[in-house]
């Protein structure tokens, strides 16, 4: 047996890791925050106002973006109830410990003192999942145990299945729900919660999620938990009260607060993905060379 082809392929790939490695050596290290205050302006995006809200609380203002490509019908449902001031006066009512803060009408259940609903739909179809065709899918390269493929949309963690051509927005940190009961077509977006704890990735297409938080996490996460299991404060006194929630295209301009998100299509955060994968600082020995989708923060300023 001639071993020439198998020395010749080892000497070649031996060769190449030694390219890299001195292409490693020749490029230092840098830090996700370096390769963001490196990135030209192109790389951030400002959110279309429409496709935000303010929610306004006595500690300060959580902005939210909603996600019309992913559920349309519950955005603009949600757009509806903001527009005619539905949640205005309304409260925070639960906070689940490592789960979630849920608001809206707390007397909701209650015909006999429930908040009017106006013009909005009573009744909406469950937006779980979409056709991935068509989506600018931003892929990672790590394996994940509740989706085929991960990635980023416009900004939102996705999963997605390949062989079905399906997509559809992931329960990670921050995520934006609409609370529903067992019929899956429960929900009209009138009563909404957010992540405040570890990714409860089983929720991922089964329930809809209408977007994300921008800003403002701190006031949600940081608020006193009620009572197991549920989380639901017993006593009114302890829910947060709701100022309001507007939709940023009917705030004027002086009033709005300005925020920009990194583009998660460009190659700064793909750089910065790739930063937190292999972090070669002084504090990390190991490199983990993995992520998870729900550890990857989109970048706000």
């Amino acid at each position: 047996m001639d071993r020439r082809p198998v020395q010749l392929a080892l000497g070649l790939a031996l060769a190449a890791c030694a390219l890299a490695s001195l292409a490693t050596a020749a490029t230092p290290y840098r830090s996700p925050q370096q390769i963001l205050d490196a990135a030209p302006a192109s790389d951030w995006r400002t959110p279309d106002p429409a496709n935000l809200l303010y929610m306004d609380l006595p500690t300060g203002r959580v902005i939210l973006e909603l996600a019309p490509q992913f559920a349309p019908r519950h955005v603009a449902n949600i757009q509806t109830l903001a527009h005619e001031a539905f949640w205005n006066g309304t409260s925070i009512y639960r906070a689940q410990d490592n789960f979630v803060v849920q608001f809206g009408d707390a007397d909701a259940d209650d015909a006999g003192k429930a908040k009017p609903l106006g013009s909005a739909a009573r009744k909406l179809p469950a937006e779980f999942e979409r056709p991935s065709a068509g989506l600018a899918f931003s892929a990672l390269p790590d394996r994940d145990g509740w989706a085929a493929r991960t990635g980023f949309v416009d900004g939102f963690a996705t999963g997605a299945d390949p062989k079905a051509g399906k997509a559809w927005l992931a329960h990670c940190y921050g995520a934006l729900g609409a609370g529903r009961n067992n019929d899956e077509d429960s929900s009209i977006g009138a009563e909404l919660y957010v992540v405040t704890g570890q990714s409860p990735r089983q929720l991922d297409r089964n329930i809809t999620v209408v977007g994300r938080v921008l800003k403002g996490m701190e006031l949600l996460s940081a608020l006193p938990r009620g009572p197991a299991p549920m989380g639901f404060y017993a006593d009114a006194a302890q829910r947060t009260p709701i100022i309001s929630i507007r939709r940023v295209s009917e705030v004027p301009e002086a009033e709005r607060t300005p925020i920009q998100v990194l583009r998660t299509e460009s190659k700064t955060f793909a750089a910065t993905v790739e930063a937190r994968r292999n972090r070669v600082d002084d504090f990390y020995k190991r490199p983990a060379g993995h992520i998870d989708l729900c550890n990857i923060p989109v970048p706000v300023r």
